[in-house]
């Protein structure tokens, strides 16, 4: 070929493409239809960009380097090469299009079909027979490179680098040689996450992951599960210049729970909550580090996701996000109701046995936690979706559908959510993948392969696991039937091993081969790997398989390639019998390696043969199905040879870059939630006063001086003068006034007499920053949340002043340094005024308290003191956190949520009065814009915290819902509301570290009352100060208890024998408080 006939492939790519540079025509006018100039070509941008359509790197580096090239022989062949690849991706993408465009009319007519089904028949459940205009959907945009638009929200302070944050608790995780198979918790997701954060952290949108674990200590295990920080990859970056030293995968090590001790996840739960606290302390510490490292006034970067795989993890990373107020994402992996029908069906336990054993019960409510919390669920099969999700009362497939719909039409949700489910098949890495050339025929290899290769005796020699293997055989020439799995029970191994040994043809046909991770002795397995493995052990002897069944003691995470390569050339199938598979990456893997494929048709196998078009499904509890599936695949070679084929051909679709971007696709799509604020400068000079109540009504503002902004330099007026910042004033019973709305910052009375007797010069206010920073120099912070309340009326006791005021003169001694040292928070189920005014009633002023929780975490106060507090040494100002309100509001349902309380059966009565049947009547006078309050009026009839939980679950509402004050009042609040989180918040807020608070409690409480007990602060629980407290109706019977929220022998828990003052000082000194006490 001449060397310039490249010439023409490339002026034929031209004609069939059709396009031109940058709206310009050939004739010389712009597509606007005005003359121009015509620019000039860019052949590399006209080849990678305008022909194909992609932005495509490796298309460039060639065009490149082919006009690199010194020789004019060697430059066209490079020439013609590249033109051609051109010019089919041009050919190929005008397909495509063609093919979308047929599709999306046919979507197009299905849709709008679905939309009419849809709002006939949601309008009378949300609308009430409302009829509006919809609007038109918003089309799909594509960017320039053929990427979706949303991409380009990837920004986040970053740009266009992300920080993720991966949570898998359980497990043995690290990132070279994993132990896949040593036990039930290290298995196919811990390979998953691993690869999963490696490969993202090469996606040119993330600048750094990490993927958080438990940190174990244990000496039975390897040393590398005990370092804090190990890397996985330095990132995707070639660039010096944008390469920071922080950048890449990273495996994060979290301590909590036992430190020395490795356990099994079922045990984890109780330590969840200080996992929690250690996360969040890491996070907020790399939020600065990333801020210096790439923003140059060193604004803090926050994750874009926190990911929880898993219940547990979920459970975590719900906690984590709602502290950080950032999007979470769930991955299920395998789901507990989908477990417990299982278990029940094999009828081996009974119902409280296997809550006993797996915890299902506490393990059920993290994921329903986590359907509450979750922006979007990523899902490996449709499946998954509808039989899987689909049991849980969080999720309706039916209602999301409907849900998603009006939002999108423009309509009222009511307060209702339900999170997207969203399929993406996992990925995987080929690197280490060999696929046997079987020839045309299929029949080149195996002899060879067996005969040399494999053989002891063979130069070469075979890898040392084929060796351990073929030892088990008496004809090892014979095609392998291999199963990979942990000695599980729901990996139904001893079906597997009973139809082997029962079908006659099979045994004399093929080995079977069970490679069920590692051991050294059965007597040192957990129990349920131990009875899995005898059983097994029984069914070889039972059937007399010795020669016929393999299942060796080891094998490395190296050793896998070779086995499945091993199966392959034997001609034999991979097998994965499970009982349910949520995935199953070992048939991906299996797939790879040419092997042909038989797996469970409960779970994800479903889509990846789908797929693959590479095997057979079988019901799992027939053992005569599998045998016939088995033979089937072995008997008929042709059958074989297509199922090989064929996985080879279609295992491109399980890659790790395809899994990536189809993840921050949909990422994208979350709605984007960050703390509002982002720095250190309190930005808002109207911080200062939302409540002014009963308790201030007869202060003396005759001569008043108050600033309201950060730097104490700016006055009020230009801020009071603006009338939509007054409150809305309303009348009580007694004549005084409250405000209402949380928005609102002074009230209207005092701003009034300000405005009508102006500031005094006398004596400036206590502001809003002062008092903060006051709070962030506390070297320790006491959190007094005693529930001690009257059985008869609810209110607090006596008792509970008397503790309050001895802690006060205990820790607030003369001594300066202990003085500035330690802080106090009242945390409370009462509001605002009311814990001034119950203070008030003992002498204690609410200034005494660097922060007030209330109303069971929906509020948030900073007291300050008034100018010329002299006249009246108890009043204060209860300034709000100006975010506070903001950081809850995510999911509350609002009038919405309130108005179906009022359907539940038998739940809210009109009044007390009425004829209506209720045990709860609304408590309008408590309730504020984000808690409605109800009181009890009839305790029998009340039901428990699950069933209202489940109740609004059920309709798409998210809420923490709880009892409060002797079981007489019932709480409404956000999601994210609570008094635990409050503390959290504190800690992302304003940097003050949990582990150095020490939280005060009794020995019961209100329902939200074990949240307070576990995590990295101390925790005091005091004996003889709560009479009694509301966890009656916190669950119901037969669910999980305590135990499985709070450590029983956690050492950051210390009980007091009594509440007389020297137990009290014996307690504070175990927990390292005692250097402060006033002696």
């Amino acid at each position: 070929m001449a060397d310039n006939e490249w010439i023409n492939g490339y002026l034929e790519a031209i004609i069939n493409t059709g396009e031109r540079l940058d709206g310009y025509r050939s004739d010389g006018y712009r597509s606007d239809g005005r003359t121009a100039v015509q620019p000039v070509l860019s052949a590399a941008n006209y080849f990678v960009k305008e022909v194909t359509g992609y932005d495509d790197a490796a298309l460039y580096r060639t065009w490149i380097k082919a006009n690199a090239s010194k020789y004019p022989q060697e430059k066209g062949n490079r020439m013609e090469y590249l033109c051609w690849r051109v010019w089919h991706v041009a050919r190929q993408k005008k397909k495509l299009a063609w093919e979308d465009a047929q599709r999306m009319t046919r979507t197009h007519f299905a849709k709008q079909r679905l939309l009419k089904e849809v709002n006939e028949e949601f309008s009378e459940d949300l609308s009430e027979g409302e009829k509006p205009d919809l609007p038109p959907e918003p089309p799909v945009s594509y960017g320039s490179n053929g990427s979706l638009s949303s991409l380009s929200h990837l920004e986040n302070g970053l740009g266009g680098r992300l920080y993720i944050v991966l949570i898998s608790l359980h497990g043995l995780v690290r990132g070279d040689n994993l132990e896949l198979g040593r036990d039930s918790d290290t298995g196919g997701q811990v390979k998953y996450v691993v690869e999963f954060a490696r490969a993202l952290a090469m996606m040119p949108e993330v600048y750094r992951v990490d993927l958080l674990t438990r940190q174990i200590c244990d000496p039975e295990v390897d040393s590398s599960y005990g370092e804090p920080t190990e890397m996985l990859s330095s990132g995707a970056y070639d660039d010096d210049d944008e390469v920071g030293e922080s950048s890449g995968a990273y495996i994060v090590r979290i301590p909590c729970g036992p430190r020395d001790q490795y356990i099994r996840k079922e045990l984890l739960w109780p330590h969840i909550q200080e996992f929690v606290d250690g996360a969040l302390a890491h996070i907020v510490h790399m939020t600065k580090v990333l801020g210096e490292q790439l923003n140059s006034d060193a604004q803090k970067i926050w994750p874009y996701v926190v990911h929880g795989h898993y219940a547990d993890a979920g459970d975590a990373a719900s906690l984590l996000s709602g502290s950080l107020n950032v999007p979470f994402v769930m991955t299920g992996h395998s789901l507990g109701r989908n477990k417990l029908e299982q278990l029940l069906q094999q009828n081996r336990l009974s119902r409280e046995g296997i809550n006993n054993l797996y915890k299902i019960q506490r393990r059920l409510e993290a994921e329903e936690y986590s359907l509450d919390a979750a922006e979007m669920v990523i899902t490996s099969t449709k499946q998954e979706i509808v039989e899987q999700w689909g049991l849980y009362d969080g999720f309706d497939v039916t209602t999301e559908r409907k849900l998603r719909m009006r939002i999108s039409r423009g309509l009222d949700t009511y307060g209702r959510f339900m999170p997207r489910m969203h399929v993406i098949t996992p990925g995987m890495d080929f690197s280490s993948v060999k696929v046997p050339d079987f020839g045309s025929d299929g029949d080149g290899e195996s002899n060879a392969f067996v005969m040399s290769e494999m053989s002891p005796a063979s130069p070469r020699g075979a890898p040392q696991i084929i060796q351990e293997i073929m030892r088990f055989f008496s004809n090892p020439h014979k095609p392998m039937i291999l199963a990979l799995a942990r000695p599980d029970p729901k990996k139904n191994l001893t079906t597997l091993l009973t139809a082997f040994g029962e079908s006659k043809k099979l045994r004399e046909l093929a080995n079977l081969t069970l490679v069920m991770g590692n051991r050294d002795d059965i007597e040192n397995m957990s129990s349920s790997s131990a009875t899995i493995l005898t059983q097994i052990l029984r069914l070889v002897d039972k059937y007399d398989l010795y020669g016929h069944v393999a299942y060796p003691k080891h094998h490395k995470q190296t050793d896998v390639p070779d086995i499945y390569r091993f199966a392959a050339t034997t001609k034999g199938v991979f097998i994965n019998p499970a009982l349910v598979e949520p995935f199953g990456l070992t048939l991906i893997e299996a797939a790879a390696h040419g092997l042909p494929i038989v797996a469970t048709k409960n779970g994800g196998p479903v889509d990846i043969i789908k797929a693959l078009k590479n095997g057979v499904l079988i019901d799992p509890h027939d053992k005569g199905d599998i045998a016939n599936a088995l033979l089937k695949l072995m008997m008929d070679r042709k059958f074989w040879n297509e199922c090989r084929q064929n996985g080879v051909k279609n295992i491109h679709k399980f890659s790790w870059p395809a899994h990536c971007r189809a993840y921050l696709s949909h990422i994208a799509m979350c709605r984007m939630r960050h703390p509002e604020w982002q720095d250190d400068n309190f930005v808002d000079e109207t911080t200062a006063l939302e409540y002014q109540r009963d308790s201030l009504t007869d202060l003396d503002v005759n001569d008043l001086s108050l600033r309201l902004s950060m730097d104490g330099t700016r006055d009020i007026f230009s801020w009071m003068e603006k009338k939509e910042n007054y409150p809305t004033v309303k009348k009580s019973e007694n004549g005084g006034t409250y405000t209402n709305g949380h928005r609102n910052r002074l009230n209207q009375g005092y701003l009034e007499t300000v405005l009508e007797r102006g500031l005094g010069e006398d004596k400036p206010a206590e502001t809003f920053q002062s008092k903060v920073n006051m709070f962030r120099r506390r070297k320790h912070l006491v959190v007094l949340a005693i529930d001690s309340y009257d059985k008869s009326t609810g209110k607090p006791t006596k008792k509970l002043l008397n503790i309050i005021n001895y802690f006060l003169k205990t820790f607030r001694s003369e001594i300066a340094y202990a003085w500035r040292a330690i802080g106090f928070v009242l945390s409370t189920s009462l509001t605002g005024p009311e814990t001034v005014e119950f203070l008030k009633s003992g002498d204690i002023s609410a200034h005494d308290f660097d922060c007030l929780i209330c109303a069971s975490g929906s509020e948030l106060f900073f007291p300050i003191l008034p100018p010329n507090s002299s006249h009246d040494p108890s009043a204060v100002y209860l300034c709000p956190d100006p975010y506070y309100k903001e950081h809850i509001e995510y999911r509350w349902g609002g009038d919405g949520l309130k108005k179906f309380m009022t359907t539940i059966p038998k739940l809210v009565a009109e009044d007390e009065e009425s004829e209506s049947i209720g045990a709860l009547v609304e408590d309008v006078q408590r309730s504020n814009s984000h808690n409605f309050a109800y009181r009890t009026i009839n305790k029998e009839m009340a039901p428990c915290v699950d069933y209202i939980r489940s109740t609004l679950r059920d309709k798409g509402y998210r809420n923490h819902v709880m009892y409060c004050q002797q079981e007489s009042k019932l709480h409404i609040l956000p999601l994210l509301a609570s008094r635990s989180q409050a503390l959290r918040y504190l800690f992302v807020r304003y940097e003050y570290d949990v582990a150095r608070m020490f939280v005060v409690v009794g020995e019961t409480g209100d329902t939200d009352y074990e949240e307070l007990l576990a995590g990295t602060h101390k925790t005091i629980v005091m004996k003889g100060i709560v009479e009694g407290g509301s966890e009656r109706l916190l669950r119901g019977p037969g669910n999980y208890t305590r135990e499985d929220i709070v450590p029983t022998d956690s050492p950051n828990i210390v009980q007091t024998e009594s509440d007389d003052p020297h137990t009290i000082m014996k307690a504070f000194e175990k927990v390292g408080l005692g250097v402060y006490i006033k002696k």
